[in-house]
Parts: C-alpha cells; structure tokens; sequence
C-alpha cells in the first residue's frame, strides 16, 4: 500500500512541481501562524547568538506571497521521501504543514542561520547517533528543541543543543555546577541525548511515543494511551497529549523537511563566522577568564563563549587537571606565546561605583511600564524585573521610596525578561514597544 501511495505521489509531482516553477504557490498560510507558539521559543534566542555576520543588523521581513509554497501533494511527496529510508515514520498532515509554512515563511532568516549551524554540529550528531545505533534522522531533533544553538536556555531552565534540565543532567552523569555545565558541551549532551532516546523507544517501541517522550516525560505519554484505551498511534493519542507533546512531533517532521528542502523555499545558510575546519584546542592548566583571553588576542568574547559553552560565568576554572580551550586555529600560536602572560594578568573588576555609574542605562532594552499594587516597595519590583532601585529612581526622576497604588513606573527590560513578563502579563503590567 505504501509502495502504490508512493508510485502515485512520484507520477504526479513532475506535474505539480512544473506548476511551482512557473508560479509562486498562494497557499493561503494558517492562521495559527501568528498565535505565539512555545515550540518555537529556540528561534527566538537565535537572535542574541553573535556569531553570524552582520548579526546586530536586521533585514526587513518580505510579504508572505514573495515566498515559494507548494500543493499539499508535493510536501506529502518530499515527506515521505524522508520517511522511506528511516525507520521513523514521516507522516504529511495539517500539524506538519503548519509547521512547514512556519520554518519556510514566519522563520526563514531562523531557518538560515540553523542551515549554517548545522555544518558544524550534524556531523557530530551523525557520529554519536550512529555510534548508538539509532536513526540518523534524530539530528533534526536539536533543531526542535535548540535551534542547534548551544548556548540556548529556556525558561524553564532546560540548556544546552538538547534541553537537558538539571535533574536529567544528573541521569546521565553530565557535570553541573558553577563553573562548569556540561549539558552545553556538544559532544557530551549529544551522548546523553542518545542514551535517553535509546531508552524512550525500549519503552514505546514507537519513534513517534518516543519522541514526544522526550518533550513531555514517558507518564504523559501513558496516560495518554490509557486515556486512548491502549492506543499507540501517535496521531490517535494526539488529543489527549500535552500541547507541547502535540507540537512536537509535527514541529519535528517539519524542521525534517526545512533542511533537507530549503532551496525550494529560496532559503540559503548563513554561515557563522567561524566553522570547525578552522578552531583547535589548547590545553589550560590555571585559571582564565574569557575577558583576558579576549583582549589579549583580540578576539570577540561572543565567540569564545560559543566556542566553549561548557564553561559559565565567563570563567576557565581551576579543575586539578588540564581543560580544553577551543580557539581560532590562527589564534593557537598566539596563545602559546603570550600563555604567561595571560595567566599573570589581572582583569579588573567592575566596582561599586563603576556600577552605579551606569546605573539606568537603556541600550538594548524593551520599555515596560508596571503599575504599583498594594504592598508592594522598589527592591521588589527591581527583583522582578531584574534591575537596580537606582535604575527605576533613574528612570523614573519623581519616584521616591514611599510608592502610591495605581502608580506608573517605567522599567526597561531585556528581551528574555520581556518575554518572561509577556507570559506572566497582568493588569499590573504595561507594555510599550519603545525602546
């Protein structure tokens, strides 16, 4: 049956795809699409990963009609194509065309920057997956849950290319402390993320069950089924899934079908400024701060701390051992010649007064405005909202300690408490897009 499906698709998408090339697709695009979506919280974070040219400039968005669609016959053709030499199931359906218009119009410039992220991490993950035996396929996973961005955090604290949070870190002997957090190691977390979808599929034996497992924890997962009186289709389970878990598997299909099918769409890679052919490593024997590292060589903190995303606070610690330091191959000798020098130096610090002179700066920040409620005082707002009392005293010249109720401030936050607060929203918040 699968066979006849898949002779008809293949006669009749030479004339479809004779159609595409003469004129654009109109499909009209889902609504939803402009519903916020937290299956697609990665891509946002892309934005402060600096290690792209020209990443701080913004190109303007083009209208959805200036961007190639296709029939729904030619995306269930290029699906299964997929599907045909993996042992997943690749299946072509509304969920996953949602997601398909998603990745090839809403988040196309995303979707450039993960093709070129992808050449430094798919042949890792390409490794490490077949090392465990499992479908190669899976790499498309990190898309989903990273935007194959290593230093990608989400809300709930889950971190590194593949989400891992710290109880599940621990599972898998993967190192978390001050210093160090190996869920952002690529070679580490991928390990861990095979071992955990080696163990999902021992479960379900399904790679769909599996995968959503991997999202939402194997107990959603059974009690789905037991609310489906023992089904274990994933399509027919789906109403009685998590949110999340009912994304995921579509989203998953669909960043399959964004990078093996990008050109179609007229989406290129932009590549990083950097790839692996050209880093190495040197070994550090004292501790180093990144900052040192980078005045004494010249090269962007941004880029060191996305060649070593293992290390927190910006910090090379002291382990009794050697580590490895990942450095721009033309960089390397540099190092070795100034490696005394940049053990000996020492980087001042920021001080009390260097911070309080910079108290209510606004670069980079989104403008909030929070009304007072009963109760509350400066130094809890300023928690909340990530801040300084002297920031909001800044900021707000006629404030004074005594706050009144229904009372106005203007706080200015960054982009990750802005859509933290966004979420979390209520008739005490005012938001404004000055920035």
């Amino acid at each position: 049956m699968a066979v006849n499906l898949f002779f008809r698709q293949s006669i009749i998408l030479v004339f479809f795809l004779f159609i595409s090339v003469i004129a654009k697709g109109r499909n009209e695009v889902n609504p939803v699409l402009i519903k916020y979506d937290k299956t697609l919280e990665p891509f946002d974070y892309l934005e402060d990963l600096r290690i792209f040219p020209d990443s701080t400039s913004k190109s303007k968005s083009k209208p959805s009609d200036d961007f190639p669609t296709f029939p729904d016959l030619v995306y269930e053709y290029k699906v299964a194509s997929i599907g045909k030499l993996s042992p997943i199931d690749f299946d072509y359906n509304p969920h996953v065309r949602r997601y398909i218009d998603i990745y090839s119009i809403e988040r196309r410039e995303q979707v450039s920057q993960i093709l070129g992220l992808a050449e430094l991490y798919f042949p890792l993950f390409d490794e490490m997956l077949d090392k465990y035996h499992l479908p190669l396929e899976l790499k498309y996973l990190a898309v989903v849950e990273s935007a194959l961005n290593p230093l990608a955090v989400s809300k709930t604290g889950a971190t590194g290319l593949w989400q891992f949070k710290i109880n599940s870190a621990k599972m898998f002997n993967l190192t978390v402390n001050s210093y160090v957090d190996e869920r952002m190691d690529p070679a580490k977390s991928t390990e861990a993320a095979c071992q955990y979808l080696q163990y999902l599929y021992k479960i379900f034996n399904n790679w769909h069950l599996a995968l959503a497992a991997y999202n939402t924890g194997p107990g959603a997962i059974r009690n789905a089924i037991s609310r489906a009186n023992g089904e274990t289709n994933f399509w027919k389970i789906y109403d009685y899934l998590p949110e999340s878990a009912q994304n995921y598997v579509p989203a998953f299909i669909a960043a399959a079908y964004i990078m093996n099918n990008a050109n179609n769409h007229h989406i290129n890679a932009i590549k990083p400024i950097i790839n692996y052919a050209k880093i190495d490593t040197v070994m550090i024997s004292k501790p180093v701060k990144f900052v040192t590292i980078s005045k004494e060589l010249g090269i962007p903190i941004e880029l060191i701390r996305f060649l070593n995303p293992v290390y927190r606070r910006d910090f090379l610690p002291d382990l009794g051992r050697p580590i490895t330091l990942w450095l721009p191959t033309n960089k390397v000798e540099q190092f070795l010649q100034k490696e005394k020098i940049i053990y000996n130096s020492k980087v001042e610090t920021a001080t009390y007064n260097d911070i309080l002179a910079n108290s209510g700066n606004t670069d980079g920040k989104i403008r909030v405005q929070h009304k007072v409620k009963s109760g509350e005082y400066l130094h809890k707002i300023a928690i909340n909202y990530g801040c300084t009392i002297d920031d909001i005293l800044i900021w707000n010249p006629n404030v004074d300690d005594n706050l009144s109720k229904g009372e106005y401030l203007n706080i200015w936050v960054d982009k990750k408490i802005y859509q933290r607060i966004q979420d979390t929203s209520s008739d005490s918040l005012k938001t404004s897009t000055n920035q």
